[in-house]
């Protein structure tokens, strides 16, 4: 099954800025809690999870909420997801022929 246009959309709009790109390779090395994470790249949490959402839209990472024994506050903590980026002549012909 081909791709649809929003998807292939999703994805370059999801890769087009240096932040986000940094940010899945910080993910791909370990699974981040959001305040590490804002801290490590000096972004207020508020801009931080506005990239990770358009990163998890488009399929590339995905979060959970999670209590943890120390602290009774729940945090969100981001994971990279397995993927493979692709754009072939054949998935842009199903569109326009």
């Amino acid at each position: 099954m081909g791709k649809t246009m929003q998807q292939i959309v999703s994805v370059g709009e999801a890769i087009s800025h240096p932040l986000r790109l940094k940010l899945l390779y910080m993910l791909s090395e370990r699974e981040w809690y959001v305040y590490e994470l804002a801290k490590e790249l000096s972004v207020s949490r508020q801009v931080l999870y506005l990239h990770l959402k358009r990163l998890e839209k488009a399929g590339f990472v995905e979060s959970d909420l999670r209590l943890e024994d120390d602290d009774m506050r729940a945090k969100k903590f981001f994971r990279l997801k397995e993927f493979e980026v692709s754009l072939g002549i054949d998935d842009l012909k199903q569109f326009f022929e």
